[in-house]
């Protein structure tokens, strides 16, 4: 059974699978789907990339009401018992980490999920609570209080020992603890099946949701954006689909630019094309990922620093090391210096 609620971890079971060799006829993959309709509508269109593959598709409405989460879980009860192999695509994500402790379980792939594998892998080794690495506070809260149990649970199922196995699949460069299995991420799947792209003269920005998540100020975020476009000469603005439509608008009225929003995963859509000849972005996943599914097409993909003026005051703390670290490593993409941003936050 293979557990997802992003389009990017759906991506990464196929991923996985074709780099496994796995038989679609034993891999059911629930969609654990979240509430976002961006996030809905990407979903619904992997899950009929992965049907068309062969395989079983579950959509569970799991957060659709008070009693949504008791159903799927009570649903979900027999076949967790069942399964020898469990892959996960959000290690860090509270409904997963309740299901971990269903299974017995003795195989358990974490599949790529981007920037959050790196830090699952940096905790395991360290022995540090999981705990998303934009997450402010001390972790201490009554909701996280009430959970701790649950997260010590999953982490020591995370945690390779006697008969059970941990693989992780990635694209990221990880350094993984001791027994922990690393299976690189090629996005061979991807470029067996799409592609390769057309490529237009332009350059195309990748926009990110780290004004969404509390980490950068909305118009330091705008103010980059706006440089980089000048600098760079980008037309397109391929959004995330955690993105808000207020900033959107502004990035298009004030800006200029096209908002793209994706119906499916960037990597398929640029792989698909027509895309840039230069594709331009924040830290995020697609600076380690990009340049994995469009080998061999000529296409430039250039990260621009996030500068430490531009985090809020509330930021997390590891933002800024996090973040550089996500830049540092990507080694396929060209580096870029931090836009500077004038305006007073």
């Amino acid at each position: 059974m293979a557990f997802v609620e992003s389009p990017v971890q759906l991506l990464n079971v196929l991923e996985w699978a074709h780099t496994a060799g796995a038989d679609p006829d034993g891999l059911t993959v629930v969609v654990l789907s979240p509430h976002d309709p961006m996030t809905r509508g990407q979903l619904r269109r992997m899950a009929e990339l992965a049907r068309d593959e062969g395989f079983a598709v579950r959509w569970e409405e799991a957060r659709g009401g008070a009693g949504a989460p008791l159903k799927t879980i009570g649903g979900l009860r027999g076949p967790l018992r069942r399964a020898d192999r469990i892959v996960i695509g959000d290690p860090f994500s509270r409904y997963v980490q309740l299901l971990l402790m269903l299974t017995r379980a003795r195989d358990l792939v974490v599949v790529d999920d981007g920037t959050a594998t790196m830090e699952f892998v940096s905790q395991l080794a360290s022995g540090e609570p999981l705990v998303r690495w934009h997450r402010r506070g001390t972790g201490r809260g009554a909701r996280e209080m009430v959970f701790a149990p649950v997260s010590a649970n999953a982490r020591r199922r995370l945690t390779p020992g006697g008969d059970r196995r941990v693989e992780v699949f990635s694209s990221m460069p990880v350094e993984p603890p001791a027994g922990v299995t690393v299976t690189a991420n090629s996005f061979a799947w991807t470029r067996d099946r799409f592609g390769p792209p057309t490529l237009t003269r332009g350059t195309d920005l990748v926009g990110t949701s780290l004004v969404e998540t509390g980490v950068v100020d909305l118009e330091r975020y705008l103010e980059a954006v706006a440089s980089l476009a000048r600098t760079h000469g980008a037309t397109r603005y391929f959004a995330h689909r955690r993105e808000s439509a207020e900033k959107l608008h502004r990035v298009s009225a004030e800006i200029g630019l096209e908002i793209v929003r994706p119906d499916l995963p960037l990597e398929l859509i640029a792989r698909r094309g027509p895309i840039g000849h230069t594709i331009v972005s924040f830290p995020s996943t697609v600076v380690h990922t990009l340049p994995l599914a469009l080998v061999g097409t000529g296409v430039k993909v250039a990260v621009c620093d996030v500068d430490p003026a531009w985090l809020r005051s509330d930021a997390s703390p590891r933002a800024q090391g996090f973040l550089s670290g996500v830049t540092g490593t990507a080694r396929d993409a060209h580096r870029l210096r931090s836009m500077p941003a004038s305006a007073a936050p």
